[in-house]
């Protein structure tokens, strides 16, 4: 489930804004005493454009967010209700022979009927009829959350100025970050103010990948001994990767404690929408950690690669000027595969005619069906390289911040890049995140001698070589459910995985992550389906073995 809103980065502006001064003004009985000097006379009065500039004026206001996706002015937003029509069913007919239009006999099947008919409450297409809307009791049990989710869809495209995606800079020096839950660790963090709930959704559905990955690692997190959450195996596991992120007691945790230290390497396996967010989301996890460097990598077949931006066309001046011009193209297109321009400073040159491109191509609403599309071509940034030649993949290297690099690799399965990884996979520095990977669901295209299909996380073709893989570097691998049946469903396949079963320990127990997202999520099939990303959160680590010594006059007894 992607979330490819781009916010503007107001990190650098808003920390260097704190570091200001005020400027000193001096109050009298009739008002503000204006300061005048001999320059003044010379000085050249501001202008109505040398004010600040004015909010822009919102397309709906606070009160106009509410319509029926048929109705909407937004054309992403009409594209999507024409999806769920064309995929949803009426759940009166689905329900059995007594709610079909037509029923001559009973041993027919129901006809099932896609949704047309838009509820007024909602706005969602909901049933093939009005009819059958009526006839429906349960509809009233989920129609807030739909309304809820069509007001928050069109908030996002309002054109409001949105303080909820205004993020902090870096924290203080003696500023204690708590991570309870999202309204706490808001205020320690230094957030804006999130003044409504639907603030709250926005802001948690972007920060939700970043902070769970953050509240999981952080030697003040909510999962401990205490509640349960954490193990005495995992409070071991835990403690390694923590000494690398941060100090040791008493020292202060800043970008010089550093030096030295080993990069924090966070693989993020079967990647989709999170590889789509933008970089300044991913910088707020190395804000968490100052005396810590992080590389993420994104991997997997969905992962979003930057896009291909052409050099502007300029015409030949001489034979000279041709040649050069022939051997820059040549040596941007050596592979097919490499999708990062030679020279970064002239991709900036023909932004429109980019952006016109991407915005053909691009169609105006993905459905987020089972096995969901590649997010789009995420923007290059200036430092933004091709890893093809290291990687032997499609993929790319940002190094954004002198903290946080990002590096995304496109393969179908993982097994295909481990060994770049294995021999220098360090519990100490490494640790693997896994996002709703859907184990327990069934694979679509490995089935069994009975013609069953098998469940992906023993799937030869999916996550069956994968989890043993990383069982064996003993790092701490997490893995997350958008509902807590994902989370039963994932935890069950652990003991029937060959190579997974009686091979690992417990971590985290499974249960709710604190920083998952608030935001209801509606599946296009059936809008009565309703999940929110990240909701639970759980975590293994390959079982250790003791090793007993046994002396020789020992094993000469026990072998008589």
């Amino acid at each position: 489930m992607a979330f490819s809103l781009v916010c503007q980065r107001t990190t650098t502006a808003r920390y260097l804004g704190c570091l200001r001064s005020r400027p000193l003004q001096l109050y009298n009985a009739s008002g503000v005493a204006q300061r005048r000097t001999f320059l003044d006379f010379f000085r050249r009065k501001k202008t109505e454009d040398a004010k600040e500039p004015l909010e822009p004026i919102p397309l709906l206001s606070e009160d106009d967010l509410f319509h029926p996706f048929s109705k909407s002015p937004f054309p992403e937003v009409r594209a999507k209700g024409q999806t769920v029509s064309s995929m949803a069913s009426c759940p009166v007919c689905a329900s059995g022979p007594s709610h079909t239009h037509e029923h001559e006999h009973e041993h027919e099947k129901p006809k099932v009927n896609h949704v047309s008919f838009e509820c007024p409450d909602c706005g969602w297409p909901t049933h093939c009829s009005e009819e059958h809307w009526k006839e429906d009791k349960e509809h009233e049990k989920y129609c807030s959350r739909l309304r809820e989710a069509n007001e928050d869809e069109h908030d996002l495209r309002s054109g409001r100025r949105m303080p909820e995606f205004e993020l902090p800079g870096p924290q203080g020096y003696e500023e204690a970050i708590s991570f309870a839950n999202w309204d706490v660790f808001w205020y320690t963090r230094g957030f804006n103010s999130m003044d409504s709930e639907r603030s709250r959704r926005h802001a948690s559905k972007l920060l939700t990948y970043p902070m769970t990955i953050g509240s999981v690692l952080h030697q003040h997190s909510s999962l401990m001994l205490n509640n349960q959450r954490l193990t005495p195996e995992g409070s071991r596991s835990m403690a390694a990767i923590r000494s690398t992120l941060h100090t040791e007691p008493g020292a202060p945790e800043t970008h010089e404690a550093s030096v030295g230290k080993a990069q924090v390497r966070i693989f993020i396996l079967g990647a989709r929408g999170e590889s789509s967010l933008p970089p300044h989301v991913w910088e707020q996890l190395g804000f968490l950690f100052p005396a810590a460097n992080f590389h993420i990598f994104f991997i997997g077949p969905q992962v979003a690669l930057p896009r291909e931006r052409q050099a502007p066309s300029t015409p030949p001046m001489n034979s000279g000027s041709q040649t050069g011009s022939s051997e820059t193209e040549t040596a941007g297109s050596n592979s097919p595969s490499e999708k990062i321009p030679s020279d970064p400073a002239s991709s900036k040159e023909s932004p429109n005619t980019d952006t016109m491109q991407i915005e053909e191509k691009r169609p105006l609403y993905t459905p987020n069906v089972y096995t969901p599309q590649t997010p789009a071509a995420i923007p290059p940034l200036k430092w933004t390289r091709s890893s093809l030649a290291r990687y032997g993949v499609p993929s790319y290297t940002t190094p954004y911040s002198y903290q946080v690099s990002l590096s995304g690799l496109q393969v179908d399965n993982y097994a295909d890049v481990h060994p770049l990884f294995e021999e220098t996979l360090d519990p100490y520095s490494d640790v693997f995140f896994f996002f709703a990977p859907g184990f327990g669901f069934p694979s679509p295209s490995s089935k069994n001698e009975a013609g069953e299909a098998v469940l992906q996380i023993s799937s030869p073709t999916e996550w069956g070589p994968v989890l043993p893989m990383l069982l064996a570097s003993k790092c701490p691998i997490f893995v997350t459910g958008f509902s807590p049946a994902d989370v039963e469903r994932d935890v069950r396949s652990l003991s029937t995985a060959p190579g997974v079963a009686g091979e690992f320990e417990w971590v985290v127990t499974p249960g709710p992550n604190p920083f998952g997202s608030e935001k209801w999520e509606v599946a296009d099939f059936d809008p009565r389906i309703m999940v929110k990303t990240n909701w639970g959160i759980w975590a293994i680590r390959g079982k250790s073995r003791d090793i007993q010594e046994r002396s020789f006059f020992k094993s000469l007894f026990s072998n008589a």
